[in-house]
């Protein structure tokens, strides 16, 4: 007989997922290089460059704006680096129904926490501005001596201080990496399809739950 385990936890990504932080990064990463006098990308681009961190970010911008060789790749994270942290919450806003859902997930006893690949400064000043405190139990953004998603380490290591099983949590995003991640950690993987990847994207990296509206992650828990 198959084990039949209680979700006890979740685990969610940011951008894309919980926030609709497009605004802010597009402005980041165009006021960056204007700075360094190169030609701005649109909101698409800067969609299809986000979910990898901000140095791939950085990275495929540049190439955008004509930088091939990347050259001033150190000049354009040092900018970006100081542009973003003063702009990181621009126009950002949650998606619609995810205050209610966090509230209904709080109020079933599930611990909560964000995990990111935006850098941790900032993932920690939009979760506390957009969502205040006491809502997440953990909240981990990309820093030194963790691999960023895909790789499984930030799940696992949120996993211990929330003191839960892989078998009794969920791991929710809206993009190719975060699928990746959540199946490489081994923990129940939810895609999202009101973020920055298309239902395609997810089922092509292996999704095998995909939801439509926040309200929905509540019947898997």
């Amino acid at each position: 007989m198959e084990d039949i385990y209680v979700m006890k936890a979740c685990i969610f990504d940011l951008d894309g997922t919980l926030t609709d932080t497009l605004e802010s990064l597009t402005y980041s990463v165009n006021e960056t290089l204007k700075e360094m006098e190169l030609s701005p990308i649109t909101d698409k681009e800067c969609e299809s460059f986000v979910g990898n961190g901000a140095k791939v970010l950085m990275e495929c911008s540049l190439r955008a704006a004509g930088e091939e060789n990347l050259d001033r790749l150190n000049e354009a994270m040092e900018r970006y680096g100081r542009i973003f942290d003063a702009n990181c919450t621009y126009h950002v806003t949650p998606y619609e129904g995810i205050t209610k859902m966090l509230g209904a997930l709080r109020r079933k006893d599930v611990k909560l926490a964000v995990l990111s690949n935006k850098p941790h400064r900032q993932t920690v000043k939009v979760v506390r501005e957009i969502f205040g405190e006491g809502i997440f139990d953990c909240v981990q953004g990309q820093q030194e001596g963790i691999p960023r998603k895909p790789d499984p380490a930030g799940v696992c290591q949120l996993l211990e201080k929330l003191e839960v099983t892989k078998e009794e949590c969920l791991y929710v995003g809206d993009s190719e990496v975060d699928i990746r991640t959540g199946r490489n950690a081994g923990v129940t993987t939810i895609g999202v399809t009101w973020g920055f990847r298309t239902r395609e994207t997810l089922l092509e990296a292996g999704a095998e739950t995909i939801i439509d509206m926040p309200e929905e992650l509540l019947q898997s828990v």
